[in-house]
């Protein structure tokens, strides 16, 4: 029998002939298998993962003011349950609706829908944030945290209130703006046009959970903050 050479096996060094291992029918069966089990579990669990409600008490309540009226209403009986001494509420301006609105942007409006609903504005500040492209929601959080810095206050507790699966992005971007010598709370707030426990069934729901996980990791893995404060 002919000797093969090195040379012949690597056929002038450009490819080499290699043994490799392949699944057998039962082992793409078990990999399905996995995989499927893997997707159940991600179906079934992420949206309570996302809608996180995890509030400290003793806290500052702070309210996002771009909430449905619902989770507004939520805010006000939280208020009273828990004894805070204000409500701050955050936003951004409008994106539709400002021509035609008094208010411009939605701290000021979600301030004016909790006062329609029975606070006083000596319980309410509206902190509006300037308009960005992108990371609103940092934003918002940072103008909170240079007010508090502004007014010499130093609060150990922050509790965000928020709508649904909003919550765990919101206080990961909260904490950020806020520092680590301020613990951030947070109220997640059920959305009222489709069952939790079913998200699938709805394409609110699919919108959803599937935009928030995006969104969820795009903070977790590229987000970095533009700005500090001063």
């Amino acid at each position: 029998m002919q000797k093969i050479t090195g040379r012949a096996q690597t056929r002038w060094g450009l490819i080499q002939r290699r043994e490799t291992l392949v699944p057998t029918r039962r082992g793409w069966a078990g990999l399905a298998l996995v995989l499927a089990l893997l997707f159940i579990g991600f179906v079934l669990e992420i949206h309570s993962f996302l809608a996180v409600t995890s509030s400290l008490p003793g806290g500052v309540l702070v309210v996002e003011g771009w909430a449905p009226d619902y989770a507004l209403q939520q805010a006000v009986l939280e208020f009273r349950r828990a004894h805070y001494d204000k409500v701050y509420v955050t936003g951004g301006p409008l994106e539709f609706g400002s021509f035609l609105s008094e208010y411009q942007t939605y701290a000021q409006r979600g301030a004016a829908s909790l006062e329609k609903l029975g606070l006083s504005t000596n319980e309410l500040q509206a902190l509006p944030a300037p308009l960005v492209r992108r990371d609103r929601t940092y934003t918002s959080a940072l103008s909170l945290a240079r007010w508090f810095q502004e007014h010499g206050m130093k609060p150990a507790r922050v509790n965000v209130l928020t709508e649904d699966t909003h919550s765990r992005r919101s206080r990961l971007l909260f904490q950020k703006a806020l520092g680590q010598e301020v613990q951030v709370g947070v109220i997640a707030i059920p959305p009222a046009d489709y069952d939790p426990k079913r998200w699938w069934r709805s394409s609110g729901g699919v919108r959803s959970v599937i935009g928030e996980t995006l969104a969820y990791g795009y903070v977790r893995l590229f987000f970095w903050p533009s700005s500090q404060l001063k």
